[in-house]
């Protein structure tokens, strides 16, 4: 008997669920976006020559070999490490120079919008494209006015947005095109890799990303101007030992920092296997499941597969998505809401323009339709078949756990 099988045996019915009085079949909780660890020994090697060194920050050796991995990896001219990927939204904006508004989605994390904010731009949320996770195009396009600054897309993800489309647009109305692509490392664009498009883009290596730093962020680019600023933006604006040229901040990696993310980047292609392997566990059984659609993701492309994405269609299975994530979250898989409630539906967003969901149907629809799954090196093979076997039973009983709940 497989795991599956027992599990079905063991919740046969919708009173072995926990949040009815059963008991879980997790000795401890899944969370979406567990930590991946590389190589313990290398780090360690690493952590004790940085000791040894005593160089802990200041563009450091291990700060300048993640910088050069990166760029190799992706095969673009710069790499400006950064502290997180916040700070890289941040430079990003204040290094290309721009004043107003600036188009973006408000299905991204809150950090897109709140970067452009602090940084004295005005966000301006543009509705998703139907049947998509990304910016509409058409939609910026209508949005466009003498205010617009900047058009930054987001690679939701690691799916690349509307590239070719909001590049032809940029460049017609000559407006610098950005992207936040936080989730989008080692991810591939008609055979381009990732952080080569638009005048710059955004990673993230916060501890949650499948390739971490513990904490941190990069800025690509092939522009040297834009790069050799946001150098210098992000160390106080020194150029030299008491040369202050511009206005900066303190946005470094430090050395800790790059070593972990050396180490994380040995381990790349094993992480990546693990999570297509997780990733496709899932889509084999959760086939079938009436209102319950597994994300696809494009493997004619490179992919990290790092998010495992379901949109639930409650009138099909008959069962609301926050409901189902309750009754995961008692069973110890603590399934998440992204980017729930839209970024447009928080503050300070949403008292500055309170109608704004007028215009945003498709956001407002998928952020109450999206789940994200538990994945990375945490999770087992066994537990993804676990997890399925939740959810398949959770809709087949829907009509009686919603009286259960609701009664």
């Amino acid at each position: 008997m497989n795991k599956l099988e027992s599990i079905i045996k063991t919740k046969e019915d919708w009173k072995d669920l926990v949040i009815f009085g059963g008991q879980s079949n997790f000795t401890s909780p899944l969370h979406v976006g567990t930590p991946n660890v590389g190589d313990r020994s290398r780090l360690f090697e690493r952590f004790n020559d940085i000791l040894d060194r005593r160089w802990f920050s200041n563009n450091g050796p291990y700060v300048q070999e993640f910088e050069a991995y990166v760029r190799d990896a992706l095969g673009v001219r710069h790499c400006v490490a950064t502290a997180n990927g916040t700070l890289a939204l941040e430079i990003m904006m204040r290094a290309a120079v721009l004043q107003g508004e600036v188009l973006l989605p408000s299905f991204t994390f809150v950090a897109t919008a709140h970067a452009m904010e602090w940084q004295g731009f005005t966000p301006v949320f543009c509705d998703i494209r139907k049947g998509s996770h990304s910016l509409d195009p058409h939609r910026v396009a209508e949005m466009i006015t003498p205010r617009t600054t900047a058009i930054v897309g987001v690679h939701v993800w690691g799916e690349p947005c509307f590239i070719d489309e909001l590049t032809q647009l940029a460049e017609n109305r000559n407006i610098p095109l950005l992207f936040d692509a936080s989730h989008a490392f080692g991810c591939s664009y008609k055979g381009k890799m990732v952080g080569n498009f638009g005048r710059a883009e955004v990673f993230s290596f916060h501890a949650t990303k499948f390739i971490n730093t513990f904490e941190g962020g990069a800025i690509t680019c092939n522009d040297d101007e834009l790069a050799e600023r946001m150098r210098l933006m992000r160390n106080f604006g020194f150029a030299g030992y008491d040369n202050v040229v511009s206005l900066g901040i303190n946005g470094k990696m430090n050395e800790i920092s790059a070593a972990m993310g050396l180490t994380m980047l040995e381990s790349k292609d094993e992480i990546i296997v693990i999570n297509k392997n997780n990733y496709q566990q899932y889509k084999a059984n959760l086939k079938g499941i009436v209102g319950i659609n597994l994300l696809e993701i494009n493997d004619k492309e490179l992919r990290n597969y790092q998010y495992v994405v379901l949109e639930v269609d409650e009138r099909l299975a008959r069962i609301q998505r926050d409901t189902i994530m309750l009754i995961l979250h008692a069973e110890g898989v603590l399934a998440r809401r992204y980017f729930y409630p839209g970024c447009h539906r928080m503050a300070p967003y949403h008292s500055k323009k309170p109608l704004h969901s007028l215009s945003l149907p498709n956001t407002e629809n998928l952020c109450d339709r999206v789940l994200l799954l538990p994945s990375g090196q945490r999770v087992t093979l066994e537990d993804i078949d676990e997890i399925c076997a939740l959810i398949r039973l959770i809709v087949q009983n829907a009509d009686v756990i919603n009286d259960k709940l609701n009664g």
